[in-house]
């Protein structure tokens, strides 16, 4: 986390010295917003339902253990799931099916390739979200749409928003980008369908998931498996490290050692080369880690567990849209 993360979630921190910068980020967003809703910028419906799984903060939430629970609850519900994702990172310039036996995440993206190999769902990546949803209904079956981390790409008409808070870090300073972590304000969670809190309640939704560790894999060998009590070197390059090392103390492994670098971080050989085993890596990492992994070194799968509370209204939901859309 750099200094300015940090400012972020300190109640007097140096960042508010950039409140004007938020003030400007604030207006131009206001009058994009205003922009779509009165047509002047257009917004494409699609002929499927369309579902956003997004925030309206800088950082983890947990957006990629929660779309791949989606996509299991709605194959369950009788949907054909199929996702796009813009591929952060990466150069796209025109929407791409993933293949996972010959894509890579230095080709099209870390989550959007971790969600084709966990998911079974096709994914198509690219920053334009309405050719990637055409692309994806002209090369597939999917008869609903699922936007990873697209809340904020209104030219993409959703009918129906998740957003995701990280309980522990709540929004911050309350501040928009770049004094504090918002791209949108907290007026904006009044609006989603669902609201989920990562870990812990909060005053802006009854509706708290959680995060559920696994026993670590080895990166060359998923059956290879690593027993509790292991002393390891922590490594993770994600919106929200401090996650992972809750996740992996649950799970029983002990660190003195921890190793983070920048969200979405292209990883190398080189960056690990001078660490000590065994190493212990989030799951999105692990798919840039596994070409050049060692035989000590292992990822933790996580995996969400929404309330039923929260399953119920995201059914009623569904069964509304699967009549909207005649299906």
């Amino acid at each position: 986390m750099t200094a300015l993360e940090r400012s972020w979630y300190q109640p007097y921190g140096w960042s508010w010295l950039l409140w004007p910068l938020s003030v400007l980020f604030a207006l131009i967003s206001a009058l994009r917003r205003q922009l779509f809703k009165t047509g002047v910028l257009k917004t494409s419906k699609l002929p499927v339902p369309v579902v956003v799984v997004g925030n309206i903060s800088v950082g983890g939430t947990g957006k990629t253990p929660v779309t791949l629970w989606l996509c299991d609850y709605l194959r369950q519900k009788g949907w054909k799931p199929g996702i796009v994702s813009r591929g952060y990172g990466v150069t796209i310039k025109a929407p791409k099916l993933v293949d996972v036996q010959h894509d890579n995440p230095s080709t099209v993206g870390d989550e959007p390739y971790l969600l084709a190999s966990r998911s079974s769902c096709p994914v198509v990546v690219c920053p334009d979200r309405v050719a990637a949803a055409h692309y994806l209904l002209a090369q597939t079956d999917c008869n609903i749409i699922v936007s990873d981390d697209g809340l904020q790409h209104y030219a993409l008409y959703r009918d129906l928003e998740i957003i995701l808070l990280d309980g522990s870090r709540g929004l911050g300073n309350g501040l928009l980008l770049p004094a504090g972590p918002l791209r949108e304000g907290a007026w904006r969670l009044k609006n989603a369908d669902l609201v989920l809190s990562n870990a812990l309640p909060n005053s802006h939704t009854p509706y708290t998931f959680e995060l559920q560790p696994a026993q670590a894999r080895a990166l060359l060998d998923e059956q290879q498996k690593l027993l509790p009590g292991a002393q390891v070197t922590l490594v993770s390059g994600i919106g929200n490290p401090r996650r992972f090392t809750r996740s992996a103390a649950q799970m029983g492994y002990h660190t003195d050692k921890a190793h983070f670098f920048p969200d979405h971080h292209a990883f190398s050989a080189d960056d690990l080369a001078d660490l000590t085993g065994p190493l212990l890596m989030t799951e999105k990492d692990a798919v840039k880690c596994r070409p050049f992994a060692k035989t000590d070194w292992f990822y933790l799968p996580v995996s969400a567990r929404v309330p039923q509370a929260a399953q119920d209204l995201l059914a009623a939901k569904l069964s509304q849209l699967w009549s909207r859309y005649g299906l």
